[in-house]
């Protein structure tokens, strides 16, 4: 059997219950789940800001699993937070939940569409596009206006995505839909019925990439930049989290 830790970097423990339960749903019979959030941190990640603050704790849970021997990370937030530092701690794959999604959307279709939460997270999302080089099927990222955890509140907020992702598809000229929030995982298999489109979450997306990898045996190079940090003081509070202490507990 294989691990897979699969890290909400918010502290919502609803959230990473539901992207727990997605991710055990395609991550194979060979493979367990853990599903964890960093234990302090924002409740949800709208910002640079919050990204930035989210990332020791998200850390930690990496070097956590290390320790416990943990195969392979899914980060579960459209953002892909500290993702790269996230591959020089672990000697497994990790993969961002943006990533996946969008590689995978572009196996489905031309083009793809993202719906997503809030305004100011759109140009970080088309960023995200263009480093991994995906800008030309990236059709369009849309914002439904919906915070992150409104989405599990809002009685409303399936409806306003799905409506959202009806226009995307029309203004973009696209095939398929990416939902841009971890917290709309279990939006996806009605949304796919309603739209009549493929609709792509990156949950589950990026556990399926990751249990993939580990069945073919791969697991992330540690020959150049993703090699383990070398030592140096940390100072303050980061001194508890510095990479070869946490790698070392």
């Amino acid at each position: 059997m294989t691990t897979i830790r699969v890290i909400n970097p918010n502290t919502t423990v609803s959230m990473t219950a539901a992207i727990g339960a997605c991710a055990a749903a395609v991550a194979g019979p060979e493979a367990v789940v853990e599903a964890v959030s960093p234990v302090a941190g924002p409740v949800s990640l709208e910002s640079q800001v919050d990204d930035a603050l989210a990332v020791p704790g998200m850390l930690a849970r990496v070097a956590e699993g290390e320790a416990a021997g943990v195969d392979g990370y899914v980060i579960a937030c459209f953002g892909d937070p500290g993702l790269a530092a996230a591959r020089e701690l672990a000697a497994g794959p990790v993969v961002g939940i943006a990533e996946a999604a969008m590689r995978t959307a572009a196996y489905l279709g031309r083009r793809f569409s993202i719906v997503t939460t809030l305004a100011r997270t759109v140009p970080h999302i088309e960023e995200l596009a263009v480093s991994y080089g995906l800008e030309r099927q990236c059709a369009g990222v849309h914002a439904s206006g919906i915070a992150v955890v409104d989405l599990e509140t809002d009685p409303l907020a399936r409806e306003k995505i799905a409506e959202f992702a009806e226009a995307a598809l029309v203004a973009d000229r696209s095939d398929v839909i990416v939902l841009g929030c971890a917290g709309m995982t279990e939006f996806t298999a009605w949304l796919a019925e309603r739209l009549g489109v493929p609709v792509v979450d990156g949950v589950a997306a990026a556990t399926a990439t990751v249990a993939g990898l580990l069945r073919q045996g791969l697991r992330t190079s540690k020959r150049g930049e993703f090699a383990v940090p070398g030592a140096k003081p940390f100072t303050g509070t980061l001194a508890a989290i510095e990479p070869r202490a946490l790698l070392a507990r």
